[in-house]
C-alpha cells in the first residue's frame, strides 16, 4: 500500500466517543467502509449522503445487526446539484460536527453537464463538496472550541490531480463538456486538483480545523473497471510510477480512516496532501497545486459559483 505504518482500524481506531461524523457517498464502495468501520467506535452519530435512499437504508440496518446502538442518518443528496446539497445539509440537527470525509466522486465520466450547468467532474468532485463545506464551516468552527476538539476534513483526491490542464482548471470552460482528445482524463485531474488545493486553501483560512487531502490508492470497483481505456491505463501508469498497488476497497478505506481518527492531530500537517498510509507528499506536487495565488482563484471562483444557491 505504499506507507510502512501498520493500521488496524479494528483495533486502532480510539473511541469515538462523542463525536459526530460525515461521509459523502456512503451507501457503496469506499464510503460504506469507512461508516462500518467509524460505527463500531461508538460515535456520538454518522451522517452519510448519497442518491439511493434504499440503499442508504439498507446499510443503516446492516450496521444495526452488529452495533445496535449506532446512531445514524442518511441523508439523500445529489452532489453534482447545488440545492440539493444545500438542501440535504440543512437537515444536519446536531451542534457538533467533528469530522467530515468527503468520500463521494466520480472517474473519468462521459461528457456532460451537471444540474446547474458545469462539467459533470468538476460539479460532482469538487463544486458539490465545497458547497457543502461552506454550510457545515459555521457548525464545525463552533465544534473547534469544544476543550479537546479535533475538527478534520478529509477530502478524496487521487494521485490523478497529476492529468489537470496547463494552468491547472480552465475556468472559462467550466460551464462546457470541455470534450477533448484524453478528455476524461483531463476533466477528472482539474477536479482532483481542485480537492488537493481546496483542502489546502481551507487550512490557511480556517487554521482551526484540520484540513487534509487524500489519496485513496487505486481501488479496484467499477469507478474504475467502468472508466474508458485510456484513462484506465494512465491510472495504472500513475500508479506504478509511484509504487503503488491496486488494493482491495477495505484497503482503500485505510488512509481516510487513518487520516480522520487514526493519526494524531499534532502529527498531521495542516493542508498536507497524503498518499497511504498517512505519507505526506507535498513534496510530490507540482508548481500549480503549491501555488497560493492559484488556491485563491479557485476559492474566489468558488465562492461565487455558490452565491446563487
Amino acid at each position: 500500500m505504499g506507507g510502512l505504518v501498520d493500521f488496524k482500524p479494528e483495533k486502532d481506531i480510539p473511541s469515538l466517543e462523542g463525536k459526530v461524523i460525515f461521509v459523502t457517498g456512503g451507501t457503496a464502495g469506499l464510503g460504506s467502509v469507512t461508516i462500518r468501520a467509524l460505527a463500531k467506535h461508538e460515535p456520538e452519530h454518522i451522517y452519510f449522503s448519497g442518491r439511493n435512499k434504499k440503499a442508504g437504508e439498507l446499510l443503516i440496518a446492516h450496521i444495526r445487526e452488529t452495533n445496535p446502538s449506532v446512531s445514524l442518518t442518511f441523508l439523500e443528496m445529489d452532489l453534482c446539484s447545488l440545492s440539493s446539497v444545500k438542501a440535504a445539509s440543512e437537515k444536519f440537527a446536531h451542534k457538533r460536527l467533528d469530522i467530515l470525509i468527503c468520500n463521494a466522486g466520480i472517474m473519468a465520466a462521459p461528457p456532460a453537464l451537471s444540474t446547474d450547468g458545469y462539467e459533470i467532474q468538476f460539479a460532482t468532485n469538487h463544486l458539490g463538496h465545497a458547497m457543502l463545506i461552506q454550510q457545515l464551516l459555521p457548525i464545525m468552527l463552533e465544534t473547534t472550541k469544544i476543550p479537546e476538539a479535533d475538527v478534520r476534513i478529509v477530502c478524496l483526491s487521487s494521485d490523478g490531480w497529476a492529468t489537470h490542464p496547463k494552468g491547472g482548471v480552465q475556468f472559462s470552460g467550466l460551464k462546457t463538456v470541455q470534450d477533448r482528445f484524453l478528455g476524461p482524463s483531463i476533466r477528472y485531474g482539474q477536479s482532483k486538483l481542485a480537492n488537493v488545493v481546496y483542502a489546502a486553501e481551507l487550512a490557511r483560512r480556517f487554521p482551526s480545523i484540520t484540513s487534509v487531502s487524500i489519496h485513496p490508492g487505486v481501488i479496484n470497483t467499477g469507478l474504475l473497471q467502468n472508466a474508458p481505456l485510456l484513462s484506465r491505463a494512465l491510472v495504472y501508469t500513475l500508479n506504478k510510477v509511484n509504487y503503488l498497488d491496486v488494493v482491495t476497497e477495505e484497503q482503500g478505506s485505510l488512509n481516510s480512516l487513518y487520516m480522520a481518527v487514526g493519526m494524531h492531530k499534532t502529527e498531521v500537517v495542516n493542508g498536507g496532501f497524503y498518499r497511504p498510509m498517512g505519507v505526506l507528499c507535498n513534496h510530490k506536487l507540482d508548481a500549480v497545486a503549491k501555488s497560493e495565488d492559484f488556491a485563491k482563484q479557485l476559492w474566489v471562483w468558488t465562492e461565487t459559483a455558490l452565491k446563487g444557491y
